[in-house]
């Protein structure tokens, strides 16, 4: 079996990742960190050293279900971007950290959160022109 160097991994996995083709699994990673809730919980997440609880997260992100926040920190964790912790308590204490991998992903994400706030007026200026011509 022939080994391979570490540039020459690199460049099969740039080519066995392609996300403008359809199949591509980078493509469903993506999709995944697109969602507005997923960007918020890594956002969320990012901006605490320690970590946060499921009440605390849930508190972070105003207009999230319960159901919608247990889904994302789920898929979250599958990724391996989100580790939990479970204390045995009464209540059980359940805690969320970023990974070393999502830990990687913060840096964009706050710049594209920070993007959204610092362009949100520029943006609905232009909905309202678009709007007005039609």
């Amino acid at each position: 079996m022939a080994t391979t160097s570490a540039s020459q991994r690199a460049e099969q996995s740039r080519r066995e990742f392609d996300a403008f083709m359809a199949g591509c699994a980078s493509r469903q990673l993506l999709d995944r960190i697109a969602d507005k809730w997923v960007t918020l919980v890594l956002a969320a997440l990012g901006e605490s050293e320690d970590g946060l609880r499921y009440s605390e997260l849930s508190r972070r992100l105003a207009g999230v279900s319960q159901k919608m926040l247990t889904q994302t920190l789920r898929a979250l964790e599958r990724d391996g971007l989100v580790a939990r912790e479970v204390t045995a308590s009464v209540p059980v204490r359940v805690d969320y950290q970023l990974t070393a991998l999502g830990r990687s992903l913060l840096v964009p994400v706050m710049q594209l959160k920070a993007w959204a706030e610092a362009h949100m007026t520029e943006v609905l200026a232009a909905r309202e022109a678009y709007d007005a011509r039609g």
